[in-house]
């Protein structure tokens, strides 16, 4: 956990954001680790492992084990692939995998984005995947914070209590980042 709060405590402070550490714990509140088995299949685009989404808390920390299996959807062309693009994250040994959560996406108004991610069988091999998820206590309030909407003139996330959001996202589960749609300002 002290990893997870110094790597927050970097991501907030590259957007002009210092925060006590007793702010810090409350995104970090609450951890669920996950044992997730994938068992060998022999038709592995019949299958899903898990479907697509992004992660609701704040950062998510995942050991893979060698196997593959996790993809990451491309938002914009970049040199990983073309928009809407499924890429596979290869295992690196000893490597450690963070996703930020859509709390992040959220805090950062935006800056920082949920990685909208999915996990595919093999017919190869059974796999384990062990992710840890961190999030807010589940009465915080959540919004982008001050520092980075006045920077950008124009907020993209309205405040909301962190278990409204819970509800959200469980309810839309595993349909992308649809969840996100319950904190978006919506522009006329």
């Amino acid at each position: 956990m002290s990893m997870v709060r110094k790597l927050l405590q970097v991501l907030l402070e590259n957007l002009g954001v210092k925060l006590e550490d007793s702010m810090i714990d409350v995104l970090v509140d609450k951890k669920m680790v996950n044992m997730n088995y994938y068992p060998t299949c022999p038709n592995p685009d019949l299958t899903v492992g898990v479907g697509r989404h992004s992660d609701m808390g704040t950062l998510t920390i995942l050991l893979q084990d060698g196997i593959g299996g996790l993809y990451v959807k491309i938002e914009e062309d970049s040199e990983f692939g073309k928009k809407g693009e499924w890429v596979e994250i290869p295992p690196v040994p000893s490597a450690l995998v963070i996703n930020v959560g859509d709390m992040v996406q959220v805090l950062s108004n935006g800056k920082y984005k949920s990685a909208e991610h999915r996990v595919r069988t093999t017919s190869t091999k059974s796999r384990v995947s062990i992710p840890i998820f961190t999030m807010p206590n589940a009465t915080a309030k959540i919004a982008p914070f001050p520092e980075v909407v006045e920077k950008d003139g124009n907020t993209l996330y309205k405040e909301f209590v962190f278990v409204d959001y819970m509800k959200n996202f469980f309810s839309n589960a595993h349909d992308g980042k649809k969840s996100l749609d319950f904190a978006k300002i919506n522009s006329a």
